[in-house]
């Protein structure tokens, strides 16, 4: 399928939604540190602000960066926007409103690669970027569709507890979706957002499926 805008039309959408944003991307940056912060040090308000967060970021790209920014050139964007919008909603319904969106790090394959996903969305990303020859304000910063998107895989295999696979769905699809500019426009750090998308979704089906046959092991053992 041919791609309706240039490269040069691509990077002009980050130049021109980083100026007009600015300083929001150290706001977006300290939100994402404190997400860390609170998934390291567990208090009884740790997920309910770290999914309200969550929830604000997702909303946050699929009305400014999506609709107001992106459909200046690509009028699908609408539908990307309707969708990070669901993405927004589910995780504050899951996260929120029915506490299935929990977060704690402990030292298993799950959260470290996840802590990996974190680390690469926050800072190798813009560092592959920059050397790619993505200079801001012409680069996708973290609050973009898919620096964020590496960035909330990470954060759902630091999820202590089974969760509902609603929410993969969209990260899984825009990890996917995202890939297209890595390959199309030459966005190397956007290789990471094929392999996150991917990644994520087969260790998280894993894990909790290996807790399902755990627990139903527990059960017939003391029956």
């Amino acid at each position: 399928m041919k791609i309706p805008f240039t490269i040069e039309q691509f990077l002009q959408v980050f130049k021109d939604y980083n100026l007009s944003i600015w300083p929001g991307q150290i706001v977006f940056y300290v939100l994402g540190i404190v997400m860390i912060i609170l998934t390291f040090k567990k208090k009884s308000y740790s997920n309910l602000v770290n999914n309200i967060l969550l929830s604000f970021l997702w909303l946050w790209m699929g009305i400014v960066y999506h609709i107001i920014f992106f459909t200046t050139i690509n009028k699908s964007a609408y539908l990307f926007g309707i969708f990070y919008i669901i993405q927004g909603i589910l995780t504050l319904y899951f996260g929120v409103f029915r506490s299935k969106l929990t977060y704690h790090f402990t030292y298993n394959i799950y959260s470290l690669t996840g802590l990996f996903l974190i680390s690469y969305a926050l800072i190798f990303y813009p560092i592959i970027g920059f050397f790619a020859g993505h200079i801001y304000p012409s680069a996708p910063t973290f609050g973009l569709p898919c620096p964020t998107t590496i960035f909330t895989l990470g954060l759902f295999l630091l999820t202590d507890t089974k969760m509902p696979k609603y929410v993969l769905i969209i990260p899984l699809l825009w990890s996917l979706i995202g890939y297209s500019a890595a390959f199309n426009f030459g966005i190397l750090e956007d290789i990471g957002l094929l392999i996150s998308g991917i990644i994520t979704t087969s260790l998280i089906i894993f894990r909790d499926r290996n807790t399902e046959k755990n627990l139903r092991n527990e059960k017939s053992t003391n029956a």
